[in-house]
């Protein structure tokens, strides 16, 4: 059964008393609540539910006694009376009479309203709330169909937008979609809809290139703008459908009845002074610019030399005032492959995690991000009340055009890839076009794999599929009641540094041999550790490459799996003495040998120091007599050889190839995504960013060892031995020489 997880509904998030309290007194205030940790929307002083999208609080108006409802039962679109089709400006409006005027002022009226405080009605019978923006789209926006539907997806996409444009922490969303959502059409609508109340403002438009930049401008934001009714256009300046620049010179004001009763000349009204254009892409693009708002379309697209992470960081100064932020931006796209402009597009997203933030509340982007999977806005698989379908319907369900929905999208997506299978690159292609998860959104192509990406991907996919959190516990180590060098201790903890998928028997665990008051490691038959250490515990830029561990187990007649990776590590703890004690721990609890890379040697020499020097593996490939001096007093491993560099990226394409994806109807069963998707964009040229990749390896050479033990041939050289060859022919003898 197919459980959503784009969104919750809180309960009880605030206390009912204080709710109450305030809701009387309207007393909640639009944007970023500290006390309760929420983001309201409402701009009536009310808050309702509590919707978390993407970990992001949001509070809602609260619902009216009687929402607006359809005949249908459903959003309906109003038909613009034709009364008031003939009017095409607010000089136009001049002309009319007082009465003909009082006839529409609450019709007029009532669409100012939902325009600033939004819309409520009845979809299926459940009230449904919708942000004014939305409402601008549903209602006034034309799109390349004609009128939009309402879509659920939409109604999530809004709300969060809404409280992204709320949050004065937040420079705007960056929203990871998938193709056909509507977010060009949707971006374009609020670019005009903001535009048309603000006043000596500026509205800019970028793309993957110039060319789609005015594409958008002239296919999409100027029919929309031509299409407003009169009471919501401003006077337009210059061409009725420009290539370049839309300026609204005179506002359209909202009708007041003390407007209607005093006749007041909108002629006299100052002017908005606000434009939209677009530029041609570049790093510079709008630099030295003051934004309202900058629609950023198709920007997981950047090629080079454009980069979108140096746009971003010149267009993001276009949105604030000092420390100030008095503009947003609107970013949306699918995402090319990492090397055609994908990679800075995943960087700049993951940067946007709103549980992630610097101690002035902002994200490291500024940004905050969204990622609505497919299954919520596939064409054709959505009904006639905008909801989606996620699995077979047991009773008819019908698109908004009237055709049956016979199969949930969830099989038909799955269909979809099944039939891709053996066309690795064509599947990577539609799970970024259509992806159900993050890590399909940002799939690379194959061919830029030092691995097999197909079985890479099969796995992680499988992971997916079977839920691996459940398979996996994080946790930490300890040391029995705080006395070091004891036992160590595995305690499950929600806030651990540790994955852990095989905790070993009571009988195995804290095996310790004792050798001329040495310790050494007593499960060294049962699997070994590798590592990726550093040395520093800060860095200038405070995020410094992390400290990686993974844990092997290897065949033996314990009771041990054979061939799992069982822990992974990959964590900066504020020092890095946190980090070496967590390694010492974790050797220590599973009773195994650590392969430690040996040009960042601190961990090593606290392994010694602490008298933990016999866990410390030796290099596998050089006899005890070859070794550094450093080599003997500590162990390891350098990865500054050629050589090395060879072996360890062979030791993980032999274990993709044997233990990892589909294996003739079974699956691999390593349940560590970042290790999987680290090995996915491994570069064994700059190995520099893959802790995971260099601790993985190390762990299987350490557990292969015997691969990579020198083999000496024994050489035979003939010697002379000082005896005389004569050659006896005739009557002499003669010396050969």
């Amino acid at each position: 059964m197919y459980i959503q997880s784009l969104y919750k509904v809180l309960k009880n998030h605030i206390k009912p008393k204080v709710l109450n309290r305030m809701n009387r007194y309207n007393k909640w205030e639009y944007g970023y609540n500290e006390e309760h940790d929420i983001i309201v929307i409402s701009k009536d002083g009310t808050v309702g539910e509590v919707y978390e999208i993407q970990n992001l609080k949001i509070a809602l108006p609260k619902k009216p006694e009687k929402p607006h409802g359809f005949v249908s039962n459903k959003w309906e679109y109003t038909e613009y009376p034709k009364e008031l089709k003939k009017i095409k400006s607010v000089f136009d409006w001049e002309e009319y009479s007082i009465n003909f005027k009082e006839k529409w002022y609450d019709y007029i009226d009532n669409e100012f309203n939902k325009r600033e405080q939004g819309f409520w009605f009845n979809n299926k019978n459940v009230a449904t709330y919708i942000t004014g923006t939305h409402y601008m789209y549903l209602q006034w926006s034309k799109i390349d169909v004609g009128q939009p539907d309402f879509r659920e997806s939409n109604r999530l996409f809004y709300i969060f937008w809404e409280a992204c444009k709320a949050d004065d922490r937040c420079y705007g969303m960056c929203y990871l979609k998938n193709r056909r959502s509507g977010f060009s059409f949707m971006s374009s609508a609020e670019s005009v809809n903001l535009a048309t109340i603000s006043t000596d403002s500026r509205f800019g438009i970028l793309s993957k290139s110039g060319p789609d930049a005015k594409k958008m401008f002239t296919d999409k934001v100027v029919p929309i703008s031509v299409n407003y009714p009169f009471f919501f256009k401003p006077i337009q300046d210059g061409m009725d459908r420009p290539k370049t620049e839309l300026a609204y010179r005179v506002p359209a004001s909202k009708f007041t009845r003390r407007k209607l009763e005093s006749n007041e000349a909108i002629a006299e009204i100052t002017g908005l002074d606000t434009t939209i254009d677009w530029k041609n892409t570049g790093d510079n693009s709008y630099d030295g610019e003051k934004l309202k708002l900058l629609v950023h379309d198709e920007s997981g697209k950047w090629e080079k030399p454009n980069n979108i992470l140096n746009n971003w960081r010149v267009t993001k100064t276009t949105l604030r005032l000092g420390g100030t932020i008095i503009g947003k931006c609107m970013m949306g796209s699918t995402s090319n492959a990492l090397d055609k402009g994908g990679s800075n597009f995943k960087k700049l997203y993951y940067d946007s995690n709103v549980e992630e933030r610097n101690a002035n509340g902002e994200t490291r982007s500024g940004l905050y991000s969204l990622f609505i999977p497919m299954e919520w806005n596939y064409e054709g698989y959505i009904d006639s009340y905008g909801l989606p379908v996620f699995e077979d319907p047991k009773k008819d369900r019908f698109s908004p055009q009237g055709k049956r929905i016979r199969i949930g999208v969830i099989e038909y997506w799955q269909n979809e890839v099944d039939g891709l299978k053996k066309d690795q690159d064509g599947l990577n292609e539609f799970y970024r076009q259509f992806p159900r998860t993050e890590q399909h959104a940002f799939r690379d192509e194959a061919k830029q794999s030092l691995f097999n990406l197909t079985k890479i991907y099969e796995q992680i996919d499988y992971n997916q599929d079977v839920r691996n959190e459940s398979l996996v516990t994080k946790g930490s180590f300890q040391w029995q009641n705080g006395i070091q060098d004891s036992s160590v201790l595995f305690v499950p903890n929600k806030n651990g540094r540790f994955l852990v998928t095989w905790v070993p028997p009571i009988e195995l665990q804290n095996r310790v041999i004792l050798k001329n008051g040495l310790k050494y490691p007593g499960n060294e038959h049962c699997g070994a550790f590798g590592c990726d250490p550093y040395d520093i515990s800060g860095t200038v830029d405070s995020r410094g490459s992390n400290g990686s561990l993974h844990g092997l187990t290897k065949f033996s007649m314990e009771k041990v799996p054979n061939s799992l990776f069982f822990l992974e590590y990959i964590a900066r703890p504020q020092t890095a003495e946190i980090f070496f004690e967590d390694v010492l721990m974790a050797c220590v609890f599973y009773g195994m040998p650590i392969l430690a890379e040996n040009n960042k040697p601190r961990l090593l020499y606290h392994f010694k120091r602490r008298g933990y020097r016999g866990y410390s593996m030796n290099r596998p490939d050089k006899v005890y007599m070859k070794l550094s001096i450093t080599e003997r007093e500590i162990g390891g491993i350098p990865n500054s050889s050629q050589d090395i560099k060879q072996a360890h990226a062979a030791a993980i394409e032999s274990y993709i190839e044997n233990y990892v994806g589909n294996l003739d109807g079974r699956y691999g069963d390593i349940y560590f995504q970042r290790t999987l998707e680290d090995w996915s964009r491994f570069d064994i040229n700059n190995r520099t960013k893959h802790d995971a990749s260099i601790s993985s390896g190390l762990a299987l050479m350490a557990c292969n060892k015997n691969l990579y033990t020198p083999v000496f041939k024994r050489q035979l050289e003939q010697k002379p031995l000082g005896f005389k060859k004569y050659d006896n022919k005739g009557f002499s003898s003669k010396i050969i020489r």
